[in-house]
Protein backbone atom coordinates (compact mmCIF):
# COMPACT_ATOMS: atom_id res chain seq x y z
CA UNK A 1 0.00 0.00 0.00
CA UNK A 2 1.51 3.48 -0.81
CA UNK A 3 1.78 6.43 1.48
CA UNK A 4 0.66 9.63 1.27
CA UNK A 5 3.53 12.04 1.98
CA UNK A 6 3.28 15.60 2.87
CA UNK A 7 6.11 18.10 1.85
CA UNK A 8 6.21 21.35 3.42
CA UNK A 9 8.64 23.88 4.05
CA UNK A 10 8.05 25.53 7.60
CA UNK A 11 9.83 28.19 9.26
CA UNK A 12 11.59 27.71 12.74
CA UNK A 13 8.54 29.19 14.35
CA UNK A 14 5.88 26.49 12.54
CA UNK A 15 4.30 28.67 9.78
CA UNK A 16 4.03 27.94 6.14
CA UNK A 17 3.64 31.90 4.88
CA UNK A 18 4.63 34.82 6.68
CA UNK A 19 1.98 37.77 7.24
CA UNK A 20 -0.01 38.44 4.57
CA UNK A 21 0.89 35.33 2.46
CA UNK A 22 4.30 35.83 1.71
CA UNK A 23 6.58 32.69 0.95
CA UNK A 24 9.68 34.71 -0.64
CA UNK A 25 11.43 33.56 2.49
CA UNK A 26 11.32 30.06 1.52
CA UNK A 27 13.27 30.83 -1.65
CA UNK A 28 16.32 32.19 0.58
CA UNK A 29 17.68 29.07 1.69
CA UNK A 30 17.01 27.01 -1.67
CA UNK A 31 20.52 26.23 -2.91
CA UNK A 32 21.25 23.18 -6.04
CA UNK A 33 21.50 21.11 -3.20
CA UNK A 34 18.10 21.53 -1.62
CA UNK A 35 16.62 21.65 -5.11
CA UNK A 36 17.88 18.61 -6.52
CA UNK A 37 16.35 17.01 -3.58
CA UNK A 38 13.18 18.15 -3.94
CA UNK A 39 13.18 17.52 -7.99
CA UNK A 40 14.23 14.15 -7.19
CA UNK A 41 11.10 14.02 -4.36
CA UNK A 42 8.15 15.37 -7.54
CA UNK A 43 9.92 12.27 -9.47
CA UNK A 44 9.41 9.47 -7.53
CA UNK A 45 6.33 9.76 -6.50
CA UNK A 46 3.30 8.29 -8.38
CA UNK A 47 0.90 11.10 -8.56
CA UNK A 48 0.59 14.36 -6.76
CA UNK A 49 -2.52 15.21 -4.67
CA UNK A 50 -3.56 19.08 -4.09
CA UNK A 51 -6.22 21.36 -3.44
CA UNK A 52 -7.91 24.03 -5.34
CA UNK A 53 -5.78 27.19 -4.77
CA UNK A 54 -2.80 25.32 -4.87
CA UNK A 55 -3.24 23.40 -8.30
CA UNK A 56 -4.87 27.10 -9.42
CA UNK A 57 -1.43 28.64 -8.97
CA UNK A 58 0.60 25.68 -9.93
CA UNK A 59 -1.55 25.24 -12.66
CA UNK A 60 -0.34 29.11 -13.75
CA UNK A 61 3.01 28.95 -13.54
CA UNK A 62 4.52 25.24 -13.99
CA UNK A 63 3.01 24.56 -18.28
CA UNK A 64 5.57 27.43 -19.06
CA UNK A 65 8.23 27.47 -16.78
CA UNK A 66 11.60 25.85 -17.57
CA UNK A 67 12.92 26.04 -13.78
CA UNK A 68 13.87 22.71 -12.53
CA UNK A 69 10.41 21.23 -11.12
CA UNK A 70 8.68 22.15 -14.06
CA UNK A 71 9.34 18.48 -15.73
CA UNK A 72 7.59 16.33 -12.85
CA UNK A 73 5.28 18.99 -11.77
CA UNK A 74 3.93 18.89 -15.91
CA UNK A 75 4.66 15.18 -16.73
CA UNK A 76 2.98 13.47 -13.03
CA UNK A 77 -0.31 12.48 -12.57
CA UNK A 78 -2.31 15.12 -10.45
CA UNK A 79 -5.44 15.06 -8.50
CA UNK A 80 -7.53 17.82 -7.49
CA UNK A 81 -9.92 18.17 -4.34
CA UNK A 82 -12.12 20.97 -4.67
CA UNK A 83 -15.57 21.16 -4.15
CA UNK A 84 -16.45 24.26 -6.66
CA UNK A 85 -14.06 23.48 -9.68
CA UNK A 86 -15.92 21.85 -12.33
CA UNK A 87 -12.88 20.93 -14.70
CA UNK A 88 -8.96 21.13 -14.91
CA UNK A 89 -6.74 21.85 -17.30
CA UNK A 90 -3.67 21.38 -16.93
CA UNK A 91 -2.28 18.28 -18.63
CA UNK A 92 -2.19 14.96 -16.46
CA UNK A 93 -4.59 16.65 -13.99
CA UNK A 94 -7.88 15.09 -13.00
CA UNK A 95 -10.48 16.43 -10.19
CA UNK A 96 -11.06 13.52 -8.10
CA UNK A 97 -14.04 11.83 -8.27
CA UNK A 98 -15.23 10.84 -4.36
CA UNK A 99 -14.83 12.15 -0.80
CA UNK A 100 -11.08 12.76 0.10
CA UNK A 101 -10.84 9.87 2.61
CA UNK A 102 -12.44 7.64 0.00
CA UNK A 103 -10.07 8.84 -3.50
CA UNK A 104 -6.81 8.59 -1.19
CA UNK A 105 -7.91 5.10 0.27
CA UNK A 106 -8.13 4.31 -3.81
CA UNK A 107 -4.72 6.15 -4.81
CA UNK A 108 -3.27 3.80 -1.60
CA UNK A 109 -4.47 0.86 -2.98
CA UNK A 110 -2.47 1.09 -6.50
CA UNK A 111 0.88 -0.33 -7.10
CA UNK A 112 4.02 2.13 -6.85
CA UNK A 113 6.16 4.15 -4.77
CA UNK A 114 4.13 7.63 -3.20
CA UNK A 115 1.34 9.90 -3.05
CA UNK A 116 2.93 13.36 -2.81
CA UNK A 117 1.20 15.80 -0.98
CA UNK A 118 1.18 19.35 -1.81
CA UNK A 119 0.27 22.39 0.70
CA UNK A 120 -1.56 25.14 0.75
CA UNK A 121 -2.00 25.01 4.51
CA UNK A 122 -5.74 24.32 4.54
CA UNK A 123 -5.21 21.19 2.39
CA UNK A 124 -2.69 19.50 4.60
CA UNK A 125 -4.61 20.49 7.76
CA UNK A 126 -7.48 19.02 6.48
CA UNK A 127 -5.11 15.71 5.38
CA UNK A 128 -3.79 15.83 9.04
CA UNK A 129 -7.39 16.24 10.70
CA UNK A 130 -8.56 13.09 8.71
CA UNK A 131 -5.43 11.15 9.11
CA UNK A 132 -4.56 10.25 5.93
CA UNK A 133 -1.05 11.43 6.54
CA UNK A 134 1.48 8.91 6.27
CA UNK A 135 5.06 10.94 6.47
CA UNK A 136 5.85 13.97 7.09
CA UNK A 137 8.84 15.72 5.18
CA UNK A 138 8.88 19.37 6.54
CA UNK A 139 11.98 21.05 5.58
CA UNK A 140 12.12 23.47 8.30
CA UNK A 141 14.12 26.77 7.20
CA UNK A 142 16.59 28.68 9.26
CA UNK A 143 13.87 32.22 9.85
CA UNK A 144 11.53 33.11 12.70
CA UNK A 145 8.35 34.81 10.78
CA UNK A 146 6.65 35.84 14.36
CA UNK A 147 2.95 35.57 12.70
CA UNK A 148 1.59 33.81 9.41
CA UNK A 149 -0.59 30.98 8.89
CA UNK A 150 0.23 27.68 10.34
CA UNK A 151 0.97 24.17 9.50
CA UNK A 152 -0.27 23.14 12.27
CA UNK A 153 -4.10 24.31 13.46
CA UNK A 154 -7.59 22.98 14.76
CA UNK A 155 -6.36 19.46 14.99
CA UNK A 156 -8.61 17.69 17.55
CA UNK A 157 -6.16 14.69 18.74
CA UNK A 158 -3.08 14.72 18.85
CA UNK A 159 -1.03 13.16 15.93
CA UNK A 160 2.21 10.86 17.30
CA UNK A 161 5.12 10.98 14.67
CA UNK A 162 8.04 8.78 14.60
CA UNK A 163 11.28 10.31 13.14
CA UNK A 164 13.09 8.44 10.69
CA UNK A 165 15.61 10.38 9.09
CA UNK A 166 17.06 13.81 9.55
CA UNK A 167 19.00 15.87 6.81
CA UNK A 168 20.80 19.43 6.84
CA UNK A 169 21.35 21.52 4.05
CA UNK A 170 24.20 23.74 3.27
CA UNK A 171 22.04 26.58 3.87
CA UNK A 172 20.70 25.40 7.52
CA UNK A 173 17.52 24.10 6.71
CA UNK A 174 16.83 20.98 7.90
CA UNK A 175 14.42 18.32 6.85
CA UNK A 176 12.86 16.07 9.25
CA UNK A 177 11.18 13.03 8.14
CA UNK A 178 7.98 11.70 10.50
CA UNK A 179 6.10 8.34 9.99
CA UNK A 180 2.64 8.50 11.58
CA UNK A 181 2.50 6.42 14.22
CA UNK A 182 -0.76 4.51 13.94
CA UNK A 183 -2.51 2.45 17.02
Amino acid sequence: MKNVVLKMDVSLDGFVNAKGGKIDWIYDNVNSELKAYITNMLWEADVHIMGRRTYQDMAKHWPSSTEDYAPPMNEKPKVVFSDTMKEVDWQYSRLANRGISEEISQLKQQSGSYILAHGGASFAQSLSRLGLIDEYRLIIHPVILGGGLPLFKNISDAIKLNLVNTRVFDTGAVLHTYQTIRN
